[in-house]
């Protein structure tokens, strides 16, 4: 399965108004299936497209902010290589502030609960 970025602001705010929420102990994340309605958009292949939301209200330092993404998408790339079952989705992730201080399997098992509530393609 492969793991795409999720860009565009019109895309991602449809994602945010529309989509499903899923909320864990370290994050939440809104889904939408299908693909995004962007020209990079690969009609034909099975994807994730994953985009990440951290606004200033988690933390001060945007170097606290980018590592909770970093975080959280390395959690979701190990996660996906691991399936191959996934219909195509658009995600957006909104780390919590507990996501910066946690252990990484903590986040990996956030990760792989949301995923097995995803539908199977």
């Amino acid at each position: 399965m492969q793991l795409s970025r999720l860009h565009g602001r019109k895309v991602n705010e449809r994602v945010l108004r529309k989509g499903n929420v899923w909320k864990g102990k370290t994050m939440t994340i809104r889904w939408f299936p299908g693909h995004p309605k962007h020209p990079g958009a690969i009609p034909g292949n099975r994807a994730i497209y994953a985009g990440t939301v951290a606004s200033a209200k988690l933390h001060k330092s945007a170097v606290k902010r980018n590592r909770m993404r970093r975080r959280c998408r390395e959690a979701l790339r190990t996660a996906v290589r691991e399936r191959e079952d996934l219909a195509t989705v658009q995600l957006l992730i909104l780390p919590r502030s507990s996501s910066l201080d946690c252990a990484f399997p903590e986040i990996q098992q956030d990760i792989r609960s949301f995923l097995s509530v995803l539908p199977h393609g």
